[in-house]
């Protein structure tokens, strides 16, 4: 599978996440995927116990894609995910195998207020 088709794969998922399309969004797993959130130290096995565990989140989700980018089988893509109209700025790590995801971590941020000793800096 080249680059192209993997991008392609992508934003076929992450379109599928925010439709709330739920067969779609998980065709990109293989059948023994693990997911990662590290800051919660939770790991999930398998693509059948991946599609569940987001089919049971109860809040009413939004994914709005702000890249991604990669090569090869790597691919990183930066998200803002809001939950019930809260945002919460993520990253997800992708690894494929065979065309097909087989390990992804996940990483989020809440937002925070800047900084002022930086505010001369900013635009």
């Amino acid at each position: 599978m080249d680059d192209k088709t993997k991008r392609a794969a992508l934003d076929r998922h992450w379109a599928a996440s925010d439709a709330n399309d739920f067969d779609v969004e998980h065709e990109i797993y293989h059948e023994d995927a693990v997911l990662e959130y590290p800051q919660s130290g939770e790991r999930i096995l398998g693509r059948r116990n991946i599609q569940e565990s987001r089919f049971v989140q109860p809040n009413k989700k939004r994914f709005k894609v702000r890249r991604i980018i990669g090569s090869d089988d790597l691919w990183i893509t930066e998200f803002t995910l809001t939950y019930d109209g809260i945002p919460s700025y993520a990253v997800s790590i992708m690894e494929f195998n065979d065309g097909l995801v087989a390990h992804e971590t996940q990483y989020f941020a809440d937002r925070f207020e800047p900084a002022a000793s930086r505010a001369h800096l900013v635009e």
